[in-house]
């Protein structure tokens, strides 16, 4: 993943809003919710959520369909899966760590 678009996905998720539908979507999972639904989980004015919906998109962490005459969203897993590679492709000197394993520098690194 390219570093603009990791940037692109951080910054969308770096507001309180976005991040709880992002949250809410990843929650739920590939199915997704309407936009009235997502609103009503999160207590947030239609078109106040509609701008964020539109971040988390415009950042691809989102993706919506049409069904009839709802838009339903749902998480990007793809992007989500991207950025996480991406924040941790170097974990532990790429000695590959599990996710369990905390990674702690030498006493030499710490210096």
């Amino acid at each position: 993943m390219e570093t603009k678009a990791v940037l692109a996905a951080l910054a969308a998720l770096a507001q309180e809003s976005r991040l709880a539908a992002f949250r809410l979507l990843v929650q739920i999972g590939p199915r997704g919710l309407a936009a009235s639904r997502i609103a009503e989980e999160l207590d947030m004015a239609p078109s106040s959520l509609s701008f964020h919906l539109k971040e988390l998109a415009h950042a691809g962490l989102v993706t919506a369909r049409q069904d009839g005459r709802f838009v339903i969203y749902s998480a990007n897993f793809d992007t989500m899966n991207g950025v996480l590679s991406f924040l941790t492709d170097n974990c532990c000197a790429g000695q590959g760590c599990l996710p369990s394993a905390k990674c702690t520098p030498t006493t030499t690194e710490a210096q």
